[in-house]
Parts: structure tokens; C-alpha cells; sequence
């Protein structure tokens, strides 16, 4: 049994004395920029030997590590994992005694691997660890030279043409579907698709059934592309795999369904947020993708301009009143809203959050799930969160007039109250409470600030190169300048060909002061709010979208995207 790692490998390298803490953070620098494993950086970097490494994790996670030199391999027994899934996954088989097989591994806490070896071989597998070096080594010499990666698998999937599962009508067969879902193409795929997704840096994985095909699409800085797709024969035996690792039901086909579950990839921890829909040539699953590593929990590192962001930190600041968050689906709102959250935190506060799912766990903040099956709603939820005695609420998302009348009432009574709101401008929030039902007064009284949000793509730093802004971009632009230099991605394989690498937030807030207040109370249009507050020194998005523009940071075309080419501007 592997024992759990107890420290994170940071504390671990410093603690073993095989780091600095300024080679540390250099290379922690690298990997926000880049990606990829932290170990890999550091020896890239030259700052940790293998060998150290590979001895300091096996003392660690308690599983020997094993000098690849010294150690003959029986070509035979190698051959029991297939090449592509050893070159995959970084591993070699060593030995075989009895039901057990001895597998060197460069992240033996990879689950995926684990399981996809369980499943191809049908042994126990135990993991000792090796270098990467030495085990590439060993499997080009076991194997020959390098082959092909994840499309030449998914094509040897769909070569062996795997009928996994036939049903008729709505009934069911339990026993072929789980006798299909122990199919190792089935189990290989779904792996595969995680995986992928996580080394892509995709927030979103859509498995969609179409009448002929079956389509995987990765949404990645906050747009959809295609996948290479297994055939549409293993559709169903992979949408119950997925459900038996969310522990949803199987059987039922006619009904959404949600769950999550939780893995290591790659030596970091991951979640998995599940939706299931019934579609009309089958159940359409939506994979949410939260990788814990890469969200920054710093109000600092948003990528909002100063202005902005002084007013979002002197409003948290504040002892009681609301802040509020606006913009569509995956503008970023939650991430803005935790960021807060870990920037008021300090041990003399009581913090507690209401959430509809809990997305990220946040350590020494009580954290709540709705459950509204069982009739534990936003409403019932802050309602028992009041005689809790808190000092900052987070409310996942306002959705009625119940949950919006609590929160307000509750930032009135001493309780500084944080939320999400979907609308697309700071002004057009106040005049969306007002429908609600929510009192003028209430708002005017309760509001301490409005923010909304964008995310916009950044521009690749490997293929960036400038070019002369036309009169049309100038003119969209709102600037006078007889010329400008702007930047663009060329695009290159670093970028996927796209141009771009990344996402940063835009903001514009609006704070409710004295002369705002009293345009709440009179219940004045979302147009003379906004209005107003440029007066007062509000900074739209667009405006804000073109400071970046301007920078270097991101395109022309893309903050015309996110803000609408019709965006008032200037």
C-alpha cells in the first residue's frame, strides 16, 4: 500500500537539503509560466539531481527506489505492458512473481497508470521508482526506438473495432455494461482523455454523442477544440465508466445526474466535476476540470489594473456590506470571489461559504454544499449560517429573491457578504436587484461594490511579434494616434498554432458611493449609473481590455470578443 505523500514537494526538497529556497522559487517561477512537474523543472534547471530526488521520495512515500543500471531486465516479461502505454505513462515492468508485478515508475502515485496496467495484465502491481532518464532509457532498449503517443493508441482502440455495448429501448443490461466497462480500450480511453486534458491545461471536456460519431472536445483559455475521438461504439460503456468513478448510477439513462471525483496526475491533485445529460443520440458528459495547482488564489496575481484592484481591496477591508461579482459562465467570478476570501482570512474571523458545488477546498474556511434534494437551499443555508455568528459569507450565486433579500439583510446586521450575480455590466447588477424584488434603499444601503469581469487570452510569449495597428483598429479602438505598435501570435507549437497562451481577468467596479447611492434610491437607469461612475472615475472593461491591448498583453480581437464590438467606449 503506498503511503500518502504528507508534505508538498517543495517542503520535502528543502527539508532533504536538495534545493534553496531561491533555486525553489525560480523554478516555481518557470512552472507558473510554463507548466509542467516542479521535479522535472528543477533537474532541467540543474538545481536537483535525479538520483537525490528519486531516494528523497521514495524515504518519503515509503517505495524503494531502484538504480535502472544495475538491474537486467527479462525482455520477455517487458513485453507484458504494450509500448505505447510504457512510454505513456513513464514505466517498465521488472518482474513477475506470482499474481504481482513489479513496475519502476517515474510518479508511482499516477492512478491512471496504475489502473490501466491492473486492467491490461490483470496482475498487482507493485511500484518501485526510478529516474526518467533511466527508465526511457530501458524501454528504448527493451522496445527499440521511439513510437507514436496518444493518437497511434486511440487508433489501435479503433482498429480493433470493440463492440462494447448494444441496448434496445430503455432497459438496461447492469451485468454488459459493467462487463463492457471492464474493457481495457474502455478504461484506457477515459484515462487517456483525463490525462490529456490536464496536460493541455483544459478547464472543460464535453463527450458528445452524435448519431454516426462520438466527438471529445477540450475547452482551453475559454475555447472549445476538437479531440482526437475513440469510435462511437465505446460511447456508452465510456460514459458508465465515468459515472462509476463519480459513484453515479449506470442504469439510470433518462435522467442529468452530477458527481466528482478526485485523482493525482502528473504528482498533483485534481478534480473532476461531472454532468450528465440525456441528449438524443445518447447521455452528453461535461467534465469540469480543477486542477488545484493552477488557480491563483491572490487578488494580486488576477491581472486586474491598480485602480481596480484598490477599490476591490479597500472594499474588502470593509466590516460588513456586500461585494458583488457579475459576467457570464467562466468569466472567472468564483476564482475572484476565493481570492477575496483568502485575502480577508486571518484567524480572529470566522468565514464560511455556501456553494452549489463547492469547486475548490480552501483550508481553514468552513465550506457548505447545497443540497436542495434534501431541502438545504442557498435560503435555509445562510438562514442557519447567521446563528453561527460569522464575519464574512460567501454565497455562491444569487438565484432568487429569497437567497438575494437573507444576504442583504445579513451585510446590513455586521456581516461582510461576498456573491456572484449574472449580469454583463457592474451598473446593469443594481437595476437586476431591482427586478429581483430587492428595496431601493436596501441596495443603496447594503452595496459597498460591483464588479464585473472578463477573461481575456494572453498572447503567446514564443511566437509574439508586432505590427502596425490600421486606421479600422485605431477607430475600434477609440485612440487617436496617428501610429501604433500592437502584438499578435503567429502561432506555434508551444500555442497549439493558436496565437495564444493563457488567460488574464479585465474588471471594471463600480463602488456605491454617496452621489451612486442616491441614483439607487431614485431607481435611475443602468445607462445614467454608468455614466455617473465614469464621471466619478470608473474604468469600463473595455477601457480596461485596451490598457492590455496596449501592453503587449493580449489582441485587439480578443477584447473585442469578451466586451462586444458594440461596447460604448471613449
Amino acid at each position: 500500500m503506498i503511503k500518502s505523500l504528507k508534505k508538498q514537494l517543495k517542503d520535502i526538497l528543502i527539508e532533504g537539503k536538495l534545493t534553496t529556497e531561491e533555486e525553489l522559487n525560480q523554478a516555481l517561477q518557470v512552472q507558473k509560466e510554463e507548466g509542467g512537474r516542479l521535479s522535472q523543472i528543477l533537474i532541467r534547471l540543474g538545481y536537483i539531481d535525479e538520483k537525490e530526488l528519486a531516494a528523497c521520495l521514495g524515504k518519503e512515500l515509503n517505495i524503494p527506489p531502484i538504480n535502472l543500471e544495475k538491474f537486467r531486465i527479462d525482455p520477455e516479461i517487458v513485453k507484458i505492458v504494450p509500448e505505447q502505454v510504457a512510454r505513456h505513462y513513464q514505466l517498465i515492468v521488472l518482474s513477475r512473481i506470482g499474481p504481482t508485478l513489479t513496475v519502476a515508475m517515474v510518479d508511482p502515485l499516477n492512478i491512471f497508470a496504475m489502473d490501466d496496467i491492473k486492467a491490461l495484465t490483470n496482475y498487482k502491481i507493485e511500484p518501485v521508482i526510478g529516474t526518467e532518464k533511466d527508465i526511457n532509457e530501458a524501454i528504448n532498449q527493451c522496445y527499440g526506438s521511439a513510437t507514436g503517443g496518444l493518437e497511434d493508441i486511440l487508433k489501435d482502440i479503433e482498429e480493433k473495432e470493440v463492440e462494447v455495448i448494444k441496448v434496445g429501448g430503455d432497459e438496461i443490461d447492469t451485468g454488459q455494461i459493467l462487463k463492457a466497462v471492464d474493457e481495457t480500450p474502455v478504461v484506457k480511453a477515459v484515462n487517456l482523455i483525463l490525462v490529456e486534458a490536464v496536460k493541455e491545461k483544459a478547464s472543460d471536456i464535453l463527450i458528445e454523442p452524435w448519431q454516426e460519431r462520438m466527438r471529445v472536445r477540450y475547452r482551453v483559455d475559454g475555447i472549445l477544440h476538437e479531440f482526437t475521438s475513440p469510435p462511437k461504439s465505446m460511447h456508452q460503456a465510456m460514459v458508465s465508466r465515468i459515472k462509476i468513478m463519480s459513484d453515479l448510477d449506470i442504469a439510470e439513462r433518462r435522467l442529468p445526474q452530477d458527481g466528482r471525483f478526485k485523482v493525482e496526475v502528473e504528482g498533483r491533485e485534481v478534480d473532476f466535476r461531472i454532468s450528465v445529460l440525456p441528449s438524443s443520440f445518447g447521455e452528453k458528459v461535461a467534465i469540469r476540470v480543477l486542477d488545484k495547482s493552477a488557480i491563483k488564489l491572490n487578488v494580486e496575481e488576477l491581472g486586474f489594473e491598480l485602480k481596480s484592484l484598490k477599490d476591490l481591496k479597500e472594499c474588502a477591508r470593509q466590516p460588513h456590506g456586500m461585494i458583488l461579482v457579475c459576467g457570464p459562465t467562466g468569466c472567472g467570478k468564483t476564482t475572484t470571489l476565493y481570492s477575496v476570501l483568502k485575502f480577508v482570512d486571518q484567524p480572529g474571523l470566522n468565514l464560511v461559504t455556501v456553494e452549489d458545488p463547492i469547486e475548490y477546498e480552501l483550508k481553514g474556511i468552513n465550506q457548505v454544499t447545497i443540497k436542495s434534494d434534501i431541502g438545504l437551499t442557498f435560503s435555509s443555508a445562510l438562514r442557519s449560517i447567521l446563528r453561527q455568528d460569522p464575519d464574512v459569507i460567501m454565497v455562491g450565486e444569487m438565484r432568487d429573491y429569497e437567497t438575494v433579500d437573507v444576504a442583504v439583510k445579513a451585510a446590513l446586521t455586521g456581516h461582510l457578504v461576498l456573491s456572484s450575480l449574472h449580469t454583463t455590466t457592474a451598473p446593469g447588477a443594481i437595476v437586476r436587484l431591482i427586478n429581483m424584488g430587492i428595496e431601493p434603499f436596501l441596495i443603496s444601503s447594503s452595496i459597498l461594490l460591483v464588479a464585473a469581469q472578463r477573461l481575456v487570452r494572453k498572447i503567446c510569449p514564443k511566437c509574439k511579434e508586432s505590427y502596425q495597428a490600421s486606421s479600422q483598429v485605431l477607430e475600434q479602438l477609440k485612440l487617436k494616434a496617428e501610429e501604433l505598435t500592437l502584438y499578435r501570435g503567429k502561432g506555434c507549437p508551444q500555442c497549439s498554432q493558436t496565437g495564444y497562451s493563457g488567460r488574464v481577468g479585465i474588471i471594471e467596479t463600480l463602488v456605491l458611493g454617496p452621489e451612486l447611492r442616491e441614483m439607487v434610491m431614485s431607481e435611475a437607469s443602468s445607462g445614467k449609473i454608468k455614466a455617473e461612475a465614469r464621471r466619478l472615475g470608473m474604468r469600463t472593461l473595455r477601457e480596461n481590455g485596451v490598457e492590455k491591448v496596449l501592453a503587449g498583453v493580449t489582441t485587439v480581437e480578443e477584447v473585442l470578443r469578451v466586451t462586444g464590438e458594440d461596447e460604448e467606449h471613449g
